[in-house]
């Protein structure tokens, strides 16, 4: 063997040594999540991204299913020891998390813990604001968060004489423009998504009204919901009055009413903003955006829309070398340009100011309207205990609640009072359940 094939042959065994023992000291960190489809590989780019930023940690990401598949999953596994140090859970299910003390760690604490640089302050108050505690802390860090927005069909405004650059911004304007909309033939003059999140838990936020006894449930758990009062009670008469006529159309729960609006049987569709890009991919026609309605005659409105989407809680017992890891990509994910890309790659919001101004300052607000319309929402005014969040126990027993009593309401089964009433009833009983 030559000298020159004999040190060739060192070289490269030194090379692989040395990437073996790279790989060996990198923490691995589980993340598990409920993202699938495009969303999926923007979370896989976005950890992906993280672990070729450093050598330290490896964030590994995995698909637990839906939300709710998802934190059940963790719970078990933290039953037999075995849970990630990171786990993505909807927003819904916080006032859940927030009770289980022993099995979470809260963000502001190991962020302090492990010495990672962190400010409350460099998030949005409407976003974080929702994932705190009585006097402020961070519980969870803010990942993906949407609001709902107003999307309406520019082609079937013009076809009706409506002004294609004007979204109705009042909910009598709304029903000017479906009225007009129909007469043109319209399947229904407008549709909306996930109906408890829009017409009772947001409607309620944007006119600034309560929602719940005890602060929303911020302060105690055993709050009471207060959503049969007049101006929700009136709003939902009104939808149901217009579902007589298909001026407004009841099309299901979740996001069921959306290809509705794609195919243009509807010309206005309320639903969330994260759905932008898909709804744009989907529709062959121009696509107006506009804020929430809100009636015009209730003192306080508009106020400022609330979030849906998820947090990523960590989760106790793991080592500390997890937890430096978790508090150091908890910081990358704070960064403005990481921030940014996020926001403008899968439609949900900036969960900071800064990623905001860059997002702006890249121009992309400009070359793609309307995605600005979100943060406009959700930051029209700074939040009050009526439009920072929710936190209700059971909240996903809560809202199916809610949503069937709505359903009737809509097919003329019960009156929109008796619905309400019927439905903050029924919101006595799911937080009782959570704690059997």
């Amino acid at each position: 063997m030559t000298p020159a094939l004999r040190l060739l042959q060192v070289v490269v065994a030194t090379a692989i040594l040395t990437f073996s023992l790279q790989a060996q000291a990198a923490t691995d960190i589980a993340l598990w999540h409920a993202m699938s489809g495009e969303l999926g590989k923007q979370l896989e780019k976005l950890t992906s991204d993280f672990n070729a930023s450093q050598s330290d940690y490896r964030i590994v990401p995995a698909y637990k299913g839906n939300y709710t598949e998802t934190v059940t999953a963790a719970i078990f596994a933290f039953r037999s020891r075995s849970q990630p140090a990171i786990v993505q859970v909807n927003e819904v299910a916080t006032a859940t998390m927030t009770a289980a003390k022993g099995a979470i760690y809260p963000v502001y604490s190991m962020m302090r813990d492990m010495g990672e640089p962190f400010s409350l302050n460099d998030y949005l108050p409407a976003v974080s604001g929702y994932y705190t505690d009585a006097t402020g802390n961070l519980l969870s860090f803010p990942f993906n968060s949407s609001t709902p927005i107003l999307y309406y069909n520019k082609t079937m405004f013009r076809d009706a004489g409506l002004d294609p650059e004007a979204p109705p911004k009042t909910w009598p304007e709304l029903g000017q423009a479906a009225r007009r909309l129909r007469e043109r033939g319209a399947v229904c003059g407008f549709t909306t998504s996930w109906p408890s999140w829009i017409h009772i838990e947001n409607f309620s936020a944007f006119h600034n009204l309560q929602l719940a006894t005890r602060a929303n449930g911020f302060g105690g758990l055993d709050a009471e919901l207060t959503i049969n009062n007049p101006v929700v009670t009136k709003h939902i008469a009104q939808l149901a009055e217009w579902q007589k006529t298909k001026l407004f159309d009841y099309s299901g729960r979740g996001q069921a009413a959306e290809p509705r609006f794609q195919k243009g049987e509807c010309g206005i569709f309320i639903g969330s903003s994260a759905t932008r890009a898909d709804i744009k991919a989907n529709s062959k026609f121009e696509i107006g955006y506009g804020m929430m309605p809100y009636w015009p005659d209730v003192s306080g409105a508009p106020q400022n829309s609330i979030i849906g989407g998820a947090t990523l809680w960590v989760l106790r017992d793991r080592p500390r070398a997890e937890y430096k890891g978790v508090a150091r990509f908890f910081a990358y994910l704070s960064q403005p340009g990481v921030q940014a890309a996020w926001h403008q790659n899968t439609g949900y919001l900036p969960v900071t100011r800064a990623a905001f101004e860059l997002t702006r300052a890249q121009g992309f607000y400009e070359r793609n309207p309307g995605s600005a319309i979100s943060f406009e929402e959700i930051t029209l005014h700074p939040p009050t205990e009526n439009s920072k969040g929710i936190r209700l126990g059971s909240f996903n027993l809560i809202r199916g609640a809610i949503e069937e009593e709505l359903e009737r309401a809509f097919a003329g089964q019960i009156s929109a009072q008796g619905a309400l009433d019927a439905a903050v009833e029924r919101g006595k009983i799911a937080p009782a359940l959570e704690s059997v």
